[in-house]
Formats: structure tokens, C-alpha cells, sequence
């Protein structure tokens, strides 16, 4: 059942229409009830007893979790809390989606939700020894592991110097399961076993997701940064040299106005290269369109947003360059120019400096 907590979220609510104006999916679709506000009221009801039907499941399923609505809300309402909430009590009346229940047997029984069975640690390549213990712990996340290995050695060797070692099993960090409304506490416990088996106190996450999970659904005895943060702290340790290219960066909601981290992937970038910013960005910056399961239910719903977040990219940038694989595989297919991760960025700007040595 839905918590008191996310009743009054219901209820500050003021249907004052707000949202409406910034939610990228009521911008693509027009109807009230895939409006934030549209949302809230379909919440109430169904909290209330409502019944269910598939015009209902689609309207609380198609909510990336922005949280645009939220950024802007007046009366201090949490609608992807919600939305959260109430996606795991529609599971629990047994009217999941086949969606979500592929995306979480898949997770539970692969440990990760592409239902890869290769060695979620072959990006190393049996080319690097990772200490048993370290204070800090890089948490590679499933996208990174799978799809962007190369970014993720990158990463690694920047940063292992900084006594920072990897889990020996990591699994999904669970964000895909919480955003669409399963259970992510097998995850969880599997991965807080790992992460107290090598002493670490610091957990370092490069992907948007995974950060947000485990800032806010892992136990607090660790502390959680990004990885744009640990290397800001870290900025005059890198060796990084200028480079003579121009980006943009995207914001990724779940980083960005989940978690209020703006300023340390732009100091990177302005520490290397020239930034021009997207015509929304920070706090207003448009959603790509892929998180909170709309990119794998609703795929063509997601591709009109992703159109729409591109659109938005400067004249004469080289790159588009983000904090999110999730993001950055959404977005490449539409882009006129290539979609690459900060890290990608660093590191190249790092083997210059190496080069003139």
C-alpha cells in the first residue's frame, strides 16, 4: 500500500497545471492523463481502489522520472516518487506489464537487465591487477560492463592510482527495477556483501542510474560519489592537457536535478575543452527520453523525445558528451555527431599531456 509520505505528495498536489507546461511526455502525446497532474489524480484513484485498465497502465508507465514536474512544482509535490510507488502496487495487484516482468526476471537471474551471460568483468581484459582492498570501490554499473567497456578501462586506469579496486560479483545496481516499480532488494544486498568484503568506505559510480540507486536506496554507512565529483576533487592529480575541440553537455535528469550534480562535469569539460551549452540545461535541461522504462516499453514514445533533445544541440559543437550510458545510447543513433562519455573526454586529454612528455 501506498505510505502516508506519498499520500501527501498526492495531496499537495493542487492541480494548478504547472507541469504541464515542462512534461516532455504530455508535450508529445496532449492528453491530461499523460500530464503530471493527470498522473497525480489516476494515483489517488488508484490508491483509492480504482480499477485498472491498460489506457491506465500506460499513463503511469510512459513518466520517465524526470522529474521536470518536480524541479517546477509549486507546492513541493515528489511525482516520480509516486509514480514509483504506485508502478510497484499495480505489479503487486498482478498487472505488470510483460515489460517489466522481462526486466526483472532478466535482472535476477543474469544480474543484469540486457540478460548478458558473459563475464561482467571482461572489460579488463585480464590486462590490469585489481587489489582485493581499496577505500574506494568503482561501481561499473551494467551498460558500462557490457556495452561501453572501452570507456570503463578508461575510467579505471584514471582513476586506479587513487586506490580505488572494483567488486569482485558486482550485479545491477537495481535502478531499472525501482524506477519501473519491482523489487530491488536481492540486488542491493548482493552488492552491499561485495562492497564490505573489500573495506571500502567510498562508492564511485560513472553512470547517472547507478549513482542515484545507490545514493539513495543503499545503506548510508557508504559514501556515494560520481565520478565527476571524485575526479574535480581530484583534478590536479590527472596530468590533463588541452584539447582543440568544442562540446555540449547533457544534463541526465537521474544526476542532474535528481541529485543536484551540475558544476563538477562542467569544470572537467572547461578544464580541457570549450563548452557551449544546449538551449535547456542544468535544472530546465530536457530529458532524453529513455529513463524510467520508457525506452524499452514504449520505444517509439522515446525516440520522438530523444529527436526533441537533440534538436537542441548547438551549432558547431564536435561532441555531445554526457554522464549517462543510458543517455548516450539513446541519444547516438539521432545525433549528427558523435555522443561520448565525459570520461572518453579526460582520458583523451590526458593521453595528449602523456604524448608530450
Amino acid at each position: 500500500m501506498m505510505d502516508d509520505e506519498q499520500l501527501r505528495s498526492i495531496l499537495k498536489c493542487v492541480r494548478c497545471g504547472t507541469c504541464r507546461s515542462v512534461c516532455p511526455i504530455f508535450e508529445e502525446l496532449g492528453w491530461e492523463s499523460f500530464s503530471t497532474r493527470g498522473r497525480m489524480m489516476i494515483a489517488k484513484g488508484i490508491s483509492e481502489g480504482m480499477d485498472l485498465d491498460e489506457s491506465i497502465i500506460d499513463s503511469i508507465n510512459t513518466c520517465t522520472t524526470c522529474g521536470i514536474c518536480e524541479e517546477m512544482c509549486p507546492a513541493g509535490a515528489i511525482p516520480p516518487d509516486v509514480f514509483e510507488n504506485i508502478r510497484h502496487e499495480i505489479i503487486e495487484m498482478g498487472k505488470e506489464t510483460k515489460t517489466q516482468r522481462d526486466l526483472r526476471e532478466n535482472t535476477l537471474s543474469t544480474g543484469n537487465p540486457m540478460n548478458e551471460t558473459s563475464s561482467r568483468l571482461g572489460w579488463l581484459m585480464e590486462q590490469r591487477d585489481v587489489p582485493e582492498h581499496a577505500e574506494n570501490v568503482y561501481f561499473v554499473g551494467c551498460l558500462g560492463s557490457y556495452r561501453y567497456q572501452e570507456t570503463v578501462l578508461r575510467t579505471y586506469d584514471l582513476i586506479r592510482d587513487l586506490d580505488v579496486t572494483v567488486l569482485p560479483d558486482e550485479v545491477c545496481c537495481g535502478s531499472p527495477l525501482l524506477r519501473t516499480g519491482s523489487d530491488a532488494g536481492e540486488l542491493i544486498a548482493h552488492n552491499v556483501r561485495q562492497m564490505e568484503k573489500t573495506g571500502a568506505h567510498t562508492i564511485i559510480a560513472s553512470c547517472a542510474g547507478c549513482y542515484n540507486a545507490l545514493k539513495n536506496s543503499y545503506p548510508e554507512r557508504f559514501r556515494v560519489v560520481h565520478i565527476t565529483e571524485f575526479l574535480a576533487e581530484n583534478l590536479d592529480k590527472l596530468g590533463l592537457e588541452k584539447l582543440d575541440v568544442t562540446v555540449t553537455y547533457h544534463d541526465p535528469c537521474h544526476l542532474g536535478r535528481a541529485n543536484r550534480i551540475f558544476d563538477a562535469p562542467r569544470k572537467l569539460i572547461s578544464a580541457v575543452c570549450e563548452l557551449r551549452e544546449m538551449r535547456t540545461s542544468r535544472e530546465n535541461a530536457r530529458c532524453c527520453g529513455g529513463g524510467g522504462g520508457v525506452r524499452k516499453g514504449y520505444p517509439e514514445l522515446s525516440k520522438a523525445l530523444t529527436e526533441k533533445r537533440v534538436a537542441e544541440v548547438p551549432e558547431g559543437v564536435d561532441y555531445i558528451v554526457t554522464c549517462c550510458p543510458l543517455c548516450r545510447t539513446n541519444m547516438a543513433p539521432f545525433c549528427k555527431i558523435p555522443v561520448i562519455d565525459l570520461l572518453d573526454l579526460l582520458t583523451w586529454a590526458q593521453k595528449k599531456n602523456e604524448e608530450l612528455k
